[in-house]
């Protein structure tokens, strides 16, 4: 028997023995898994250009932070922490 199949069969003789919550549960780590790797190319994805473009455009206009300025702010930060 091959190593999937093998998974498969142990993956099933395990859901047969859970209670409807734990099979719910199972399905959404089942189903986000899935999802994750339709995913794989984020580029594709229309919502996320659209919002890569909104903080270009941001960043363009002279607003939000430049990585220089994100790094100094968190620096500062957590130099203020370390005090208390």
């Amino acid at each position: 028997m091959n190593s999937i199949a093998s998974l498969d069969k142990k993956i099933a003789n395990y859901v047969e023995q859970l209670n409807i919550k734990q099979k719910e549960a199972v399905l959404s780590v089942a189903k986000a898994f899935a999802e994750e790797g339709a995913n794989d190319d984020i580029w594709e994805d229309e919502d996320f250009v659209k919002e890569m473009d909104r903080r270009m455009k941001e960043l363009e206009s002279g607003k939000g932070y430049s990585w220089d300025e994100v790094e100094k702010i968190t620096r500062q930060s957590l130099s203020k922490m370390k005090r208390k």
